[in-house]
């Protein structure tokens, strides 16, 4: 026998996205909302009838409304798939409310795993499943996919948590085995939690978000289709519609910044649907970080989100750059304020990085003003 499906988790759907403008964020919800039809076409090209959704499909507890009632509305209209959606850490049970207006307003072809019992997705297929009972079980609530089912079915565990700390805290254990799948007699383990793609073992995979939300991933956001059977296959398929990137440069005195910075951007056709934190380091003549600057500004208008850090980019200042500027004055005098503060190493970084940007504004106005 062979069963295929689509393993998928962490969609967040209404995650808010604060921290940016709101024109990208409402850009953002929309692509996350618009993850469920790509899942369902990454499916049928793959030849699968279910998803599996391993927790956190929303951001809260208590999504709005509109957002349930949209997410629902997008799986029913992909009828001819089935969607088995996991409560997540962000998603638990705990969230009662939630999980009554799904299971009363949600479409035929949805299930919603709200217990712990083994149940059957397909002939001779049993789903052994753990959701979340709240954000911080505190346990292993794997343990259950021990549980026993018909001889010859296969066995897929449906799960969401930490098997390593994700939290970077020292001292904090994962709660999940990594050798779960097979102290469980599992032919395949699906995971959610952590939002890049990570593969712990042969049948133990975290699928990540179809969607990125963030720089900390370098992989492509997508889902897996998964193969039982014969053999167990897991293929990548990509599915994100943004795309995250940092984008980091190193410079040197000699160095063509400006081709530096274009080598590594990508073409404008693509910048729209993309995410950038540029990063540059080392160090610049004055006119030519300036320039650098510049060009920064010019082309973050290009991407859907551009950020440019020089923090780590420090300015060879001769006193000639500084006679561009002004030669005596108010001015001279704020440059060379200016200057001293960039170079002072009792600073904070950022503080510093202020003082050189507002050095290169000030630079490049008296060059547009000498003009």
């Amino acid at each position: 026998m062979n069963f295929r499906f689509l393993h998928s988790s962490d969609l967040h759907l209404g995650k808010a996205f604060g921290a940016y403008p709101e024109a990208i964020r409402n850009r953002l919800r929309e692509a996350r909302h618009g993850s469920i039809a790509r899942l369902a076409h990454a499916a049928r090209q793959g030849g699968a009838t279910t998803v599996l959704l391993a927790g956190d499909t929303f951001d809260a507890e208590t999504p709005s409304p509109e957002t349930l009632r949209h997410a629902l509305r997008a799986m029913a209209a992909e009828r001819d798939l089935t969607w088995i959606m996991l409560p997540g850490n962000h998603d638990s049970l705990a969230a009662s409310e939630l999980w009554r207006r799904i299971a009363t307003d949600g479409p035929d072809n949805l299930r919603a795993v709200t217990d712990a019992a083994p149940f059957e997705i397909a002939p001779r297929v049993t789903v052994l499943p753990a959701p979340c009972t709240q954000r911080r079980p505190g346990r292993d609530l794997t343990e259950s996919m021990g549980a026993a089912t018909p001889a010859g079915h296969l066995r897929i565990g449906l799960g969401h948590g930490a098997i390593t700390d994700f939290s970077g805290e020292e001292g904090v254990a994962g709660i999940i085995p990594p050798d779960r799948a097979t102290l469980s007699g599992l032919d395949y383990l699906a995971l959610g939690d952590w939002h890049g793609r990570m593969r712990i073992g042969a049948a133990t995979w975290y699928a990540g978000t179809p969607e990125a939300d963030g720089f900390k991933h370098d992989t492509n956001a997508g889902a897996l289709l998964v193969s039982l059977g014969g053999s167990l296959e897991v293929d990548v398929v990509e599915t994100g519609h943004f795309s995250w990137r940092s984008l980091a440069v190193d410079l040197l005195p000699g160095d063509d910044a400006l081709s530096r910075l274009a080598g590594v951007l990508p073409t404008v056709d693509k910048r729209r649907d993309m995410l950038v934190r540029l990063i540059v380091s080392g160090r610049l003549p004055l006119a030519e970080r300036t320039a650098l600057e510049q060009e920064a500004l010019a082309i973050a208008p290009d991407f859907g989100w551009f950020e440019h850090d020089f923090g780590g980019l420090a300015a060879d200042t001769r006193p000639d750059d500084l006679d561009r500027i002004d030669r005596a004055g108010a001015l001279r005098q704020a440059a060379e304020r200016l200057l001293a503060e960039a170079q002072d190493e009792a600073r904070s970084l950022a503080d510093r990085e202020i003082s050189a940007s507002a050095l290169a504004r000030l630079y490049a106005i008296a060059l547009e003003v000498q003009k």
